[in-house]
């Protein structure tokens, strides 16, 4: 079982994972989905085969790193 946030990250890794942005400025919420092979103490995450998905739009990545300051929630799929 897990004791830490970090320690809930690490169990996942290798598994999609759902990760929801911050808004900035008067951008739309953006949310970013796919396999968690990385990640630091900051909360910087390094996706493979991701996908951002905006208001009413998707975009494919094959690699994403997402900074760790624009994190808002994150939750294994």
């Amino acid at each position: 079982m897990s004791q830490r946030p970090l320690d809930m990250l690490d169990a996942v890794k290798g598994d999609r994972i759902l990760v929801k942005l911050k808004p900035i400025g008067n951008c739309e919420q953006v949310t970013v989905s796919g396999t968690l092979t990385a990640f630091d103490m900051h909360l910087n995450m390094w996706l493979e085969d991701a996908k951002m998905e905006k208001e009413n739009s998707e975009t494919q990545f094959g690699k994403l790193l997402i900074r760790g300051d624009n994190v808002m929630v994150v939750s294994p799929v």
